[in-house]
C-alpha cells in the first residue's frame, strides 16, 4: 500500500524529533555512571598522615548503600566512626572529618585520587599546614589453616621493664612494684621490643577504681581495660575491641580485683577469653584502632600497653605464644 507523501513527510519529521528527546533523556553509551566512578575507591584503606613533625596512622571503609556513598573513619585518636560526607567526582575522592572530632578548628577536608593500586592526597592539618597523606588497601589477612604454636615468650620478667620501650620521651614513667608493671595515668605508652605476627597472648591485669587503660595487639587493636566507661558504647568496655567489638557477654566491672585475659588472634580473627569466660569469638577487626603504632596491618607488630588514659593499671605474666 503506497502512502501519501505528506503523510510520508509528516512521519519523518515525528521520528526525527522522537531520536532528539530519546538522545536528550538516555545516557550516552558507555558511559560511566557514579557508582562506576567510586567502585575503585569501595573498602577498606589504612592510611598514613604526614603531619610537620610525625606520621599519623589512620583508616577508612568506604561502601555504598541505596546508591549512596558512606565511610566509616579512625583518626589519630578515638574509634571508628562514621563521616558525614565523602564523595567521588571526576576521578577525586573526598571525605570530612569534624573539627570536634580532630581536636582543629576546622573541618579536615580529605581530597585525594588513585595511583596505581594507592591513594594519595591532601588535608588541611589542625596546626594549619597542608598535611600529604596516602593509602593502601587494606589487607584481607585470611587463613586456610589452622596454626602451629610454637614456644611460649615471657614479656615481663617480674623485676624491672627490660624489653620494654617508652613511645616517647619525658612522660611520667610506667613503674615496676611487687613484680607487676603499673601504668603512670596520663603518661606514655609502653611498648615492648617484640613483635609477633600471629599469636595467644595471656596477660593479667588488675585496674584501680575510674582508671583506663588498654592492650594493643600488634600495636595496631586496643583490647579495653576501664572502670569507668559505663556510659560509652559496648565496644569502649573491658573486654572489647575498642570502637569494633563488644564483649558478649559482658562481665561485671571489678575495680582492684586481678583478672586474665586469653587472647587470640590470627589474621583478622580474634577471640577474647576473660577470667575464662570466652566474651568475643573468632570475630574480624575491620582495621585499626585510634592510638595504633602505625597502619601497616599486614606486618608484625608488639604488645603495648596503654598508659596515656588515667588512673592506674596493673599488670603480670604476661606470656606471648606465636604461631608458626
Amino acid at each position: 500500500m503506497k502512502f501519501p507523501r505528506f503523510i510520508l513527510a509528516a512521519g519523518a519529521i515525528m521520528l526525527f524529533a522522537c531520536a532528539q528527546v530519546a538522545r536528550a533523556v538516555s545516557p550516552i553509551a558507555n558511559a560511566p555512571t557514579s557508582n562506576t566512578a567510586a567502585s575503585s575507591f569501595l573498602g577498606r584503606w589504612d592510611l598514613t598522615l604526614k603531619g610537620a613533625d610525625r606520621e599519623w596512622p589512620s583508616w577508612i571503609e568506604i561502601t555504598e548503600e541505596g546508591g549512596q556513598l558512606k565511610a566509616r573513619f579512625t583518626g589519630r585518636w578515638g574509634n571508628a566512626r562514621p563521616l558525614p560526607k565523602v564523595d567521588v567526582s571526576a576521578g577525586k575522592l573526598t571525605f570530612v572529618s569534624p573539627k570536634e572530632e580532630e581536636g582543629s578548628n576546622t573541618d579536615m577536608v580529605f581530597e585525594g585520587k588513585l595511583a596505581g593500586k594507592s591513594l594519595t592526597g591532601t588535608v588541611n592539618g589542625p596546626d594549619g599546614a597542608t598535611w600529604q597523606w596516602v593509602g593502601n588497601r587494606a589487607p584481607a589477612l585470611v587463613y586456610t589453616r589452622a596454626p602451629r604454636w610454637g614456644k611460649p615468650v615471657t614479656l615481663f620478667n617480674g623485676k624491672d621493664l627490660t624489653g620494654w620501650h617508652p613511645d616517647k620521651p619525658g612522660a611520667p614513667e610506667w613503674t615496676v612494684e611487687n613484680g607487676t608493671i603499673v601504668s603512670p595515668g596520663h603518661g606514655h605508652e609502653l611498648i615492648n621490643d617484640h613483635k609477633f605476627q600471629d599469636f595467644k597472648l595471656h596477660i593479667e591485669f588488675n585496674c584501680g577504681k575510674d582508671a583506663n587503660s588498654g592492650v594493643f595487639l600488634r600495636g595496631r587493636y586496643e583490647v579495653q581495660v576501664e572502670t569507668e566507661s559505663q556510659a560509652e558504647p559496648p565496644s569502649h568496655h573491658t573486654g572489647g575491641v575498642y570502637g569494633f567489638l563488644a564483649p558478649n557477654p559482658e562481665l561485671p566491672r571489678r575495680p582492684d580485683v586481678w583478672q586474665s585475659f586469653d587472647i587470640t588472634l590470627i589474621g583478622r580473627k580474634v577471640t577474647v577469653v576473660q577470667n575464662g569466660t570466652t566474651i568475643i569469638n573468632d570475630q574480624e577487626i575491620p582495621g585499626i584502632t585510634g592510638g595504633a603504632i602505625d597502619s601497616h596491618e599486614a606486618m608484625p607488630g608488639p604488645i603495648y600497653l596503654q598508659g596515656s588514659e588515667k588512673g592506674h593499671v596493673a599488670f603480670r605474666n604476661i606470656v606471648v605464644t606465636p604461631a608458626l
